[in-house]
């Protein structure tokens, strides 16, 4: 079965999303201010029933435009740091890293996929990295092709390594530390039976992704082909060199010239991340933030690298002009939440999923507790708002059957954040995709099997913590 169009796709959701608000009782739940997180949540037990909204079909689509300015930070985000990894490319210090990673491995290229998986996830566990990957993709499929890797891997060494990080970490500030906030447990709290589990389902992607490259790998004559290439083009510049010392020596000092821009344009971006992952973390920054620090490298880049302000600006807009569609996408997934918002069946659906569950045995409850966050996370892709609307209602309902807190966060972050991977809801899934141009059933092919081994992994560390008596 080939799968619509990603923008058809969203569309028909939103459709559907409109559907719902005339079949389903409208609902809420009563909320108030968190002084822990600072965020609005919904108090336990007082669903009740609203006045019906049913969604009309124009009304509909008029949420789209609402979607993309709801998703107006997120979006301006995406075209920034788009515009200056664009700026970044042309001035062409990240082809001469990356081919100086590729020298640097040599036979043992692999070693990029745990790599690359290591670093993503670990900024995944940081802060949640998901939006900031769509910019990256040019890099990561310009470092994936050189190597005889296609654009899934890139997908899965990035994205996919993102999830798996941001699902299973002790300390992702959006999933994690706020849902145990919510949940009345300390910030840190059980960190260290996280971090094996983090360990085992990372261990378990990057052997999964591996075995994709793997087989993936084009054939080893195209790369004989462009060895003997290479070296026939080393030969004719050899050739041509012997003829003019003069002109080796102003070849020699213009490439030395820019191999130093290169290094700093590099440092930039290093520093850029650096920066932007202490924000994160420390000065507490939102997207706009993030958007203004990527600006101000993509311009300092350019301009160092010798592109001067015409051919610094030039980039940003082939670079806003790349990320218009996954800036699209985002807005799209995003209408879908504003029509069930606007219908008032988000609280009725999460009223209906957890209400069952009083009747269940502890270990049962908590698996199921996991399937109905997954259930969550389609109509609501925010972890963290997520987290707000559900966390207040699972508390007291484990409290209830004698199922540990501590357990049922581990039932939000394995349900929500390995969601993010494969539901058409998540703006950024879609965006990364489409900037791959990875199409979503492949990427879904893909991902079914190695979903259902995290999923496992989630249960079996449900059941451990139930075991061992996790607090």
């Amino acid at each position: 079965m080939r799968f619509p169009h990603p923008l058809a796709l969203l569309v028909g959701a939103v459709l559907v999303a409109a559907a719902l608000s005339w079949i389903l009782p409208a609902g809420e739940y009563d909320r108030r201010q968190d002084e822990a997180t600072g965020r609005t949540v919904v108090v336990s037990g007082t669903y009740h029933h609203v006045a019906r909204t049913p969604v009309g079909a124009f009304q509909a689509i008029v949420a789209v435009p609402k979607g993309m300015a709801d998703a107006a930070s997120v979006i301006f985000l995406v075209f920034l740091i788009g515009g200056a990894f664009t700026v970044v490319d042309r001035t062409g210090a990240l082809r001469h890293g990356v081919d100086a990673l590729v020298r640097l491995l040599g036979d043992r290229r692999i070693l990029a996929i745990p790599i690359a998986c290591v670093a993503f996830a670990t900024a995944g566990a940081l802060e949640n990295m998901q939006e900031e990957i769509i910019a990256l993709i040019p890099v990561l499929l310009l470092l994936t092709r050189r190597m005889g890797y296609d654009a899934l891997t890139a997908v899965a060494m990035s994205l996919g390594a993102a999830a798996v990080g941001a699902a299973f970490s002790p300390v992702n500030p959006f999933q994690a530390v706020i849902a145990q906030k919510l949940a009345g447990l300390p910030a840190l709290s059980g960190a260290a039976f996280r971090l094996v589990v983090l360990g085992v389902a990372l261990a378990a992607w990057i052997w999964w992704t591996m075995r994709h490259a793997r087989r993936s790998l084009v054939a080893e004559t195209a790369n004989a082909a462009n060895t003997a290439n290479t070296a026939d083009a080393t030969s004719a510049r050899e050739s041509a060199d012997a003829t003019t010392d003069a002109a080796a020596t102003a070849g020699t000092r213009e490439s030395s010239a820019r191999g130093a821009r290169s290094a700093i344009v590099l440092a930039l971006v290093l520093v850029a991340f650096a920066i932007f992952i202490y924000g994160i973390l420390r000065l507490g920054w939102d997207f706009d933030q993030m958007s203004a620090l990527f600006f101000a490298m993509g311009v300092l880049a350019g301009l160092v690298a010798g592109l001067g302000v015409t051919g610094t600006a030039e980039a940003f807009v082939d670079g806003f002009r790349s990320m218009a569609y996954a800036g699209l996408l985002i807005g799209f997934a995003r209408a879908i939440f504003v029509v069930l918002q606007e219908g008032h069946i988000i609280d009725t659906i999460v009223h209906g999923l957890f209400a069952p569950l009083a009747g269940l045995p502890v270990a049962v409850s908590a698996v199921v507790m996991m399937v109905v966050q997954t259930a969550v996370h389609v109509p609501v892709p925010s972890v963290s708002g997520q987290a707000a609307l559900t966390m207040p209602v699972v508390t007291p309902l484990s409290d209830l059957l004698g199922l540990s807190r501590q357990v049922s966060v581990l039932a939000y972050q394995g349900g929500a954040g390995l969601c993010d991977m494969w539901t058409p809801t998540n703006g950024a899934l879609m965006a990364i995709l489409a900037a791959a141009e990875v199409r979503y059933g492949r990427w879904l092919r893909f991902l079914l099997p190695a979903y259902a081994m995290l999923f496992g992994i989630g249960v079996v560390a449900m059941l451990v913590g139930i075991a061992i008596g996790l607090r």
